[in-house]
């Protein structure tokens, strides 16, 4: 089991940053692949970004890149996004999640264990 708990989120004006945080547990934190994802009102949850074990890969979704930063310290088993030059449609309740399965991954459906969720909201 794996427990999931996502900080960090609130309200920013168009342009801003903020910076989530995901802090996990309940297993070896630095063995598998950690991703965020989102889901806005009345949209299917997509994905964000992710990033490997050890760091060595990173994945955005074209939305993102060169806005958001995922990161991780397997030390503190906690997995980051920082999010710069926000747009209102970045609003979503933004969440983190790990896979099932040690390997990296991708897809939305492969990931098991998922945070409660932290709302960003990005006013205009």
């Amino acid at each position: 089991q794996v427990q999931l708990v996502e900080s960090g989120g609130g309200l920013v004006q168009t342009g801003g940053s903020l910076r989530l945080s995901c802090a996990a547990s309940g297993r070896t934190f630095s063995s598998y692949t950690m991703g965020w994802f989102r889901q806005a009102p009345g949209k299917e949850r997509e994905f964000v970004a992710a990033m490997s074990e050890t760091g060595r890969n990173t994945y955005y979704a074209d939305s993102v890149k060169g806005r958001f930063t995922i990161s991780r310290d397997n030390a503190k088993n906690t997995v980051y996004l920082q999010m710069n030059s926000l747009k209102p449609e970045d609003t979503a309740v933004y969440y983190c999640a790990a896979p099932f399965s040690y390997t990296w991954t991708i897809q939305i459906k492969e990931y098991e264990y998922w945070g409660q969720g932290t709302q960003v909201t990005v006013s205009s």
